[in-house]
């Protein structure tokens, strides 16, 4: 049983699994919001769409593994071609059946996010769109916060509200002696029509994600800068791919680190008041300037220092820690997203992944 859950733990590469939850707690930081349950259901989504993309991997690649990496647990028989598949499909289902409770525009993004994994493990992955397609997979996890955030809980302006008498206050149908003879009119002409018909808003949860997408577009650069060093890793020998993940990374440190104000992207309704409406709309309020370079020094430290040693000698093991680094270092990433749109609480709560990581990387690779 030991071996079989060590196997598995190889497979899914469950080290990696705490750089996950940041992409929906930024996601929800960039548009305004506190997180809450579609944030956790984003959260158990892209936990599960990744760890299918991670098992994915590993079968597409088994007989690539079985001459670089025999060690690994398909090619070493420890874990079965067929079981591999099944639960690369598995974990796809659940994560796209979590993120359809969360509402159908975070089920749209999930969908599209599942896509891509799937994409990129079976044809993508040895092609010169192979990094692009892997930022793009991490663009729209966190675009999955934050549409799953703002399309639940107090406040989300996703819901149909009808107009008429069905969607007039009490008191203002008990004031209705009141109303001006040509709104009274007019509400009469609504009623002897028929029933009132539903109504959207003017701007939806769905368009209002679209604050989130200089924090996802950040995100999936760094992604690209790891991935195309990962490229590497078995047989090492590039200088070049090293060295610009090194300038791209410096490049993020320094857009990063800048104060985002105006952050809160959904307005209020009108008419609707409520406990709910302050998370919905929240004026910029970036976090103090020395917790976000602080945040911003973590990043470089953890991503900047391997990456600068594989250039110099890019050999196979500085080549896979430099991965390996690249990897964690979206932890504080997500961190200085959340705290530059204003959530201080959540940058310092998703850098407390970080010793968690560090300490399971020690016994199971990232790579």
């Amino acid at each position: 049983m030991r071996a079989a859950v060590r196997a598995w733990a190889e497979l899914l590469r469950i080290s990696a699994l705490f750089t996950v939850p940041g992409d929906a707690l930024a996601g929800a930081a960039a548009i305004g919001r506190r997180p809450g349950r579609g944030t956790a259901l984003a959260i158990g989504a892209s936990l599960c769409l990744y760890e299918a993309g991670m098992a994915l991997n590993d079968w597409a690649d088994r007989d690539e593994d079985a001459i670089d990496r025999p060690h690994r647990p398909i090619p070493s028989g420890r874990i079965t071609p067929g079981a591999a598949l099944a639960a690369a499909g598995a974990l796809t289902a659940a994560g796209l059946t979590m993120a359809a409770r969360a509402g159908r525009p975070a089920l749209t993004v999930a969908t599209g996010l599942a896509a891509t994994v799937w994409a990129y493990d079976l044809r993508l992955k040895h092609t010169q769109a192979g990094p692009a397609a892997m930022a793009a997979a991490r663009a729209l996890d966190l675009l999955l916060g934050a549409t799953a955030t703002a399309g639940t809980g107090p406040g989300s302006v996703g819901a149909e509200r009808p107009v008429g008498t069905t969607g007039t206050s009490r008191a203002a149908r008990s004031a209705g002696t009141f109303l001006p003879t040509r709104t009274a009119r007019i509400l009469s002409g609504a009623r002897a029509a028929g029933p009132a018909q539903p109504m959207r808003p003017a701007r939806t949860a769905h368009s209002g994600v679209r604050a989130a997408v200089p924090a996802a577009a950040l995100l999936g650069a760094h992604t690209y800068a790891v991935t195309a060093v990962s490229r590497h890793e078995a047989q090492g020998g590039s200088t070049a791919a090293p060295l610009g993940a090194l300038a791209a990374i410096v490049a993020l440190g320094a857009a990063a680190v800048r104060e985002q104000r105006g952050t809160g992207d959904l307005p209020p309704v009108p008419g609707r008041g409520g406990p709910g409406d302050h998370h919905r709309t929240r004026p910029g309020a970036p976090a103090p300037r020395v917790l976000l370079t602080a945040l911003t020094a973590a990043y470089l430290r953890t991503a900047a220092a391997p990456l600068l040693h594989a250039t110099l000698n890019p050999s196979p093991p500085l080549t896979q820690r430099a991965v390996g680094s690249g990897i964690r270092a979206m932890i504080p990433l997500q961190a200085v997203l959340a705290a530059r749109a204003g959530a201080a609480g959540t940058g310092l709560a998703v850098m407390g992944l970080v010793p968690l990581a560090r300490t399971l990387a020690r016994k199971v690779s990232l790579t």
